[in-house]
């Protein structure tokens, strides 16, 4: 793995970067946000009736116990890339790319091969609930939204990288240069940002936390995506065909669990960054 930690300061390095173009970038996304989930919610309400998002949207995280739900939720998390790439085109302070690692651009090999760990990992964990717990839910199992929740769960997942492994943690880096802070402050954003109540936000930190070390570490997020697309799309998997079930209130005794599951997940990526030197990868791209 390499020790690098320019990633994380990258915007520093760029001849147009000032301290306050990270703001102005969030500022025209959260603008552009603003429009393209409007324009979503008025084709949504259109196909399935008046109000209809405004009902899954009072849901909590209930409403992606049903196909809906899911695919409203994601596709409202997907826009956050383009309204991120319009921002950052308008501001010109530093290329799209660099929101993604300090190489230029996506290793696709990287990131394919970094879900192979956590996808095992989680498929043994939700077997082992099954076992203990029997199933909880209602099965809705379908090819077709099997393979919409292929498209759309990684671009999700993607999409919330590109914002708080990339936009944020890299704008808290080149304004303190601690990268330590950076990373905990972004974990604390994206944590305080979902709808969970106060230990799901907890375990929501904790994994922020992890995600943000290794895209520190290995100078990218794709390998923060990997992690995270293979904990959403086994979670998505499961409710699909009723093993489990989501919610917004989360107890104590599934916190617990959720916290450990994501340390043993990063501790087994970052020992394969290590002893594999998946991340030396990024040497492909450069």
């Amino acid at each position: 793995m390499t020790e690098k930690n320019e990633f994380i300061t990258l915007p520093t390095t760029f001849e147009k970067y000032k301290w306050y173009k990270p703001i102005l970038v969030f500022i025209i996304g959260a603008v552009v946000y603003i429009i393209l989930s409007i324009i979503l919610t008025l084709i949504f309400d259109v196909a399935f009736g008046e109000h209809f998002t405004t009902s899954l949207m009072d849901g909590g995280y209930e409403v992606m116990n049903g196909e809906m739900g899911q695919i409203f939720s994601d596709l409202s998390v997907i826009i956050m890339i383009p309204s991120l790439y319009i921002g950052a085109k308008i501001v010109k302070d530093r290329p799209f790319s660099s929101y993604v690692s300090s190489y230029g651009g996506w290793n696709y090999k990287l990131y394919l091969k970094a879900l192979v760990i956590p996808a095992i990992i989680m498929i043994i964990f939700e077997g082992i609930s099954l076992a203990f717990n029997g199933a909880e839910g209602t099965s809705h199992f379908s090819i077709g939204f099997l393979i919409i929740c292929l498209i759309l769960v990684p671009l999700q997942c993607i999409a919330e990288e590109y914002v708080f492994r990339g936009l944020i943690m890299q704008t808290f880096g080149s304004w303190f240069k601690i990268p330590v802070l950076a990373v905990v402050l972004q974990a604390i954003v994206f944590g305080l940002i979902h709808g969970y109540n106060s230990l799901g936000n907890i375990t929501i930190i904790i994994s922020g936390l992890l995600m943000g070390i290794i895209a520190w570490k290995s100078n990218g997020i794709e390998v923060s995506s990997a992690m995270h697309t293979a904990n959403n799309f086994i979670i998505a998997m499961t409710v699909m065909f009723g093993l489990t079930v989501t919610s917004s209130t989360v107890g104590l005794t599934d916190t617990i669990i959720a916290i450990v599951l994501d340390v043993v997940i990063f501790a087994a990526m970052y020992y394969a960054g290590i002893k594999t030197d998946w991340f030396g990868e990024r040497k492909e791209t450069e």
